[in-house]
């Protein structure tokens, strides 16, 4: 008894140390979104709905590698753990080089097939321009984008959430003050937005290899690229890879299918996802702090904390989101107002925010464990379990299209994938063939 309650005070503090900053870093990101929402909501619904899809697009390009992050967190911390931290400062090297070579690579394929995958989205014409304009100027920050995820992974790695939440912050702040002044001051239209996010990103990225590179020579690791690490790193993160694609098509079959629903159920839709993944955000932070606490514990060989840390992190995960449900329902009559919406939008975002507060306790268990997993280096598993889940969530998203079914019913399907997630990612959790221990 006495060996339970002292591993679960080490835990919470470790939780708490990781989890606070973690939380204002991956806050202050889609809080600046929403400012960017509210900026570009000045210029009408359809430059609002041609952001939600040209936002989509590009975050589904960049957040399929936020392998980037989490095994780079993953990897670093079970470095870390063992005691070895030049390797752990190595592979998030390697990382940074891994980075900025699929930016580039995802600019080359992305440029040309601007106009072609903003077309997927069956957006109407007024739409499909700008949503065109924002992807193709948005996309030179791609590099940047990636580097930053990478940069953010090997501090998380190396217990420190304190450096990301500054960046975090700066850039964020940066990208909203460049965004009203070119948007609002200089009336460059959508594309204002576009580039003030490319600038801040670029800073944001600046920042982190400066960071990297200061504690490469620290421990005598070298910067250059090492084709062997780099190659590894890619490798190692393919099941990951998948994972995230799997959860990218769940998000981009939810827009297509809200975008045939017409101008203003698109736009409102667009706001709920941003509400939506301000919240997961928020709950992230346990989710990060259990990908860096797990990778060092078990990587330390200490099952019996990684257990204990997780059973908190889980009861914690749940108490939060059922708070941040609480303030949707208390906030619904004033969010459309925030963003400009005009009558038709507010009411349809007004109706489908009942089902975002709903599933927030699904959520607050789900991302934890979902973190604890990554940073357990779990990754076939997490394959496997996402591809099932989306299989789960196909049926639902498409007899909402059959059955001609609004906002809260597409998102009552995306309650099913959740739900399937709860019951894949619980049953691993429950179990012992995650709990690899060692470096």
């Amino acid at each position: 008894m006495a060996l339970t309650s002292r591993a679960s005070r080490v835990g919470s503090r470790e939780i708490l140390r990781l989890a606070v900053p973690a939380f204002g870093a991956l806050v202050a990101e889609p809080l600046f979104i929403l400012a960017d929402y509210a900026i570009v909501g000045r210029l009408g619904t359809l430059a609002l709905g041609a952001l939600g899809i040209a936002g989509t697009a590009l975050t589904s390009l960049v957040n399929v590698c936020v392998f980037l992050a989490y095994g780079t967190t993953a990897a670093v911390a079970r470095q870390v753990g063992a005691g070895d931290l030049p390797r752990a400062v190595k592979q998030g090297v390697d990382g940074l080089w891994l980075a900025a070579a699929i930016g580039v690579a995802l600019i080359a394929v992305g440029w040309p097939l601007a106009p072609w995958i903003v077309e997927l989205f069956g957006a109407s014409p007024g739409v499909a321009g700008q949503a065109v304009t924002y992807l193709r100027i948005s996309l030179l920050g791609t590099p940047s984008m990636l580097v930053i995820l990478a940069g953010t992974g090997i501090l998380r790695g190396l217990q420190n959430t304190a450096v990301p939440l500054v960046v975090s912050i700066g850039s964020f702040a940066l990208n909203a003050a460049l965004n009203a002044l070119f948007v609002l001051v200089l009336r460059w239209g959508i594309a204002g937005s576009a580039w003030g996010t490319v600038l801040a990103q670029a800073l944001g990225a600046v920042v982190y290899v400066l960071v990297v590179v200061r504690a490469a020579r620290e421990h005598h690791v070298p910067v250059r690229p090492d084709l062997a690490g780099i190659r590894d790193a890619g490798t190692a993160g393919i099941a990951l890879l998948i994972r995230t694609v799997c959860m990218r098509v769940v998000l981009i079959v939810a827009t297509a299918v809200a975008t045939r629903m017409g101008d203003a159920p698109l736009a409102a839709h667009a706001i709920a996802t941003q509400i939506w993944t301000l919240l997961a955000f928020a709950l992230d932070a346990i989710a990060i702090a259990g990908q860096a606490i797990t990778g060092r514990t078990l990587g330390a060989g200490d099952v019996h904390l990684t257990r204990s840390a997780t059973r908190t992190m889980v009861i914690w995960g749940v108490g939060y989101s059922v708070v941040l449900g609480l303030a949707i329902v208390l906030l619904r009559p004033v969010l459309p107002g925030l963003f400009g919406a005009d009558p038709e939008v507010s009411a349809e975002l007004v109706s489908v925010l009942w089902v975002v507060a709903l599933l927030q306790p699904l959520a607050g268990v789900v991302f934890v464990l979902d973190g604890v997993l990554i940073g357990a280096g779990d990754r076939r598993f997490l394959a496997w379990a996402s591809a099932l889940t989306t299989l789960a969530y196909l049926p639902a998203a498409y007899a909402v299209v059959r059955s001609g079914g609004g906002l809260v019913a597409l998102w009552l399907a995306l309650g099913v994938w959740m739900a399937a997630r709860l019951a894949t990612l619980g049953w691993r959790a429950y179990g012992r063939a995650w709990l690899v221990t060692g470096a």
